[in-house]
């Protein structure tokens, strides 16, 4: 008996992640299919497809962050659920795709008696029925390492560079951090620009805030562009926007893949030293969160060939031509 099998994909959407979803099955040429999530009075979530799964390729986005009310936790175990729906309900594989991978700045004891988060959710994602994962920029690479099967670590570079390519000629990248200079190295060859770097300590024992010291490189009369992976309450990259006019730049630009925007990183990005901010929109934006430096640059095409080469099964670092290696 010999049976000839078509493959079939199948893009969904969590809350969280709708407009880009959109954007990415428009890029596909494919529509969304129906997820059928809702809450139950409780606050537990519900999720039925609306169609049959069975031996389809699956690919599941949802971004972890919050929006309208719904937390990071919302979003995490809305995602775990849609996976387990989807194995439940005979998938052929199943690809989550995270454009913001929660919890992954707890990749490491940093102190005692600490968790290593980002591996406790890729352990979820196992457990729940994920095949694959398709993630945007991880904090660190080494979490490609925490889930037990393929990684598809994407980066935002292509799209953020064709854009500073924009702003001309005579730019320096400024690494925000040490840990940070291999990125910025990679961004400098690209934009044929120099390369600088800020020195600072993380306080020890506070969360979420550092001390920017002292720059080592030239930036006196430059147009300085600071690149992360992502903006989370900007108290760092808005510091160092200020060191940087403070020796002499003649403008910052600000860019990352991920704005997080958390607390008061609004009203410190409104009145930083930033000409501009760019961000991608692997996290959904609400009007709350827009201010007149920011441009959102979309990930959509990006996310878009990655999932068809997964559906084909072909080279996703063919994408990036290994720049999506750390």
């Amino acid at each position: 008996m010999k049976v000839v099998t078509t493959k079939k994909l199948h893009l969904f959407s969590g809350r969280h992640s709708v407009e880009l979803t959109e954007k990415i099955a428009e890029s596909l040429g494919v529509e969304v299919s129906e997820a059928r999530l809702s809450q139950f009075l409780s606050g537990e979530t519900h999720c039925q497809f609306g169609e049959s799964v069975r031996g389809s390729d699956v690919f599941i986005v949802q971004t972890h962050g919050e929006l309208d009310g719904r937390s990071v936790n919302d979003a995490i175990m809305e995602h775990l659920i849609m996976v387990d729906a989807a194995r439940r309900a005979s998938a052929k594989r199943i690809t989550a795709v995270i454009p913001f991978y929660g919890y992954c700045r707890q990749d490491r004891k940093s102190e005692g008696r600490e968790p290593i988060t980002a591996r406790l959710l890729a352990d979820m994602f196992k457990a729940a029925g994920a095949s694959r994962l398709v993630s945007v920029d991880l904090h660190t690479g080494q979490i490609q390492g925490f889930f037990d099967g393929p990684v598809d670590h994407l980066t935002a570079m292509p799209i953020l560079i064709n854009r500073l390519k924009e702003e001309g000629d005579d730019l320096v990248v400024v690494s925000p951090d040490a840990g940070r200079v291999k990125v910025a190295e990679r961004y400098a060859q690209q934009l044929d620009a120099s390369l600088a770097i800020i020195h600072k300590r993380r306080v020890k024992g506070r969360k979420n805030q550092t001390e920017a010291k002292t720059i080592v490189g030239k930036v006196k009369g430059k147009r300085c562009v600071m690149i992360d992976d992502m903006i989370d309450t900007a108290g760092t990259i808005c510091q160092g926007a200020e060191l940087l006019m403070s020796k002499g730049a003649n403008s910052v630009i600000g860019g990352a893949t991920h704005g997080l925007f958390s607390g008061p990183a609004i009203d410190r990005l409104k009145n930083s030293q930033f000409d501009k901010v760019l961000v991608t929109d692997t996290l959904p934006l609400p009007p709350e969160k827009r201010f007149d430096k920011l441009e959102v640059l979309s990930i959509a095409d990006l996310i878009a060939d990655a999932i068809r080469a997964v559906f084909e099964d072909t080279s996703v670092s063919h994408i990036f031509d290994g720049l999506n290696h750390n």
